[in-house]
């Protein structure tokens, strides 16, 4: 056990370097959960991924509001929304097949990547000016549902998703967006523990060296990125989008690949 919990511990790490970043450290850590932790329930699994996810992001989040600023008016709405369906999604985890889910996300992931590649400018500038009505306060609100909700139930390339949606509709820069998603996250992780905790859905012996993990790994993403331009910034992005794409068909095609 202490040699899974270590190697936990390092897999947490880098799950918090990247969600502090750009986000999708789901992507490394959750599968390397699963493989160590094979006799625990899957409920268990993601408690645990969550427990140490949240302190990741809740120091990549310090870091960001201490040099961004977000429209709170704006980000209230998507942080209720995103609270409630998070607890939602993490009581419905053990109901859902995730393998009816990945392909709707593969789809979803493909187009944001082309997207984001094509719009040169996507992501590069803040338009202060479009972030302030009624009716984009309800499509925050929306947002917080849809991403609240897969969140609690999967969450790989939540972070990712979330940014997407902050730029592509309400006009926020690479870096804002990445704050936001990075407060929503850290919402929605709270929200899925407030169900996995009192049901007992974590291993402590490893959650606890890997929530101190990927704390330092946070506060090392958001501080790299921070520093970094907005055309790094979208470059990672880019990157991690299809990386999150192939670790996605890999998990949805290769039972249907016989191996000669």
């Amino acid at each position: 056990m202490l040699e899974s919990t270590v190697f936990l511990a390092v897999m947490a790490f880098i799950a918090g370097l990247i969600n502090g970043s750009v986000g999708g450290g789901g992507l490394v850590l959750l599968p390397a959960a699963l493989s160590l932790l094979p006799n625990e329930l899957p409920a268990t699994v993601f408690g645990t991924n969550k427990f140490a996810a949240i302190f990741g992001n809740g120091m990549a989040v310090r870091q960001y509001l201490k040099r961004v600023q977000l429209p709170w008016d704006l980000m209230i709405p998507a942080i209720v929304c995103a609270f409630t369906a998070s607890f939602c999604g993490a009581m419905l985890v053990s109901k859902i097949p995730v393998h009816f889910i990945k392909p709707a996300i593969l789809l979803m992931l493909i187009i944001m990547t082309i997207y984001t590649f094509i719009k040169k400018d996507f992501g590069k500038i803040q338009k202060s000016d479009v972030i302030n009505s009624r009716r984009r306060r309800i499509g925050a609100a929306a947002l917080g549902v849809a991403t609240g909700f897969y969140d609690g139930m999967f969450g790989p390339g939540v972070g990712n998703l979330i940014a997407f949606l902050f730029i592509r509709f309400f006009a926020f820069d690479f870096l804002r967006a990445l704050a936001a998603s990075r407060v929503i996250n850290t919402v929605t992780n709270l929200a899925a523990l407030s169900f996995f905790i009192p049901s007992g859905h974590i291993v402590w012996i490893c959650a606890i060296p890997m929530a101190a993990a990927s704390m330092i790994g946070g506060f090392v993403g958001a501080h790299l990125m921070i520093r970094s331009g907005v055309r790094v910034i979208r470059m990672v992005f880019l990157l991690l989008m299809i990386v999150l794409i192939g670790k996605i068909a890999y998990d949805i095609f290769a039972p249907y690949i016989s191996l000669p």
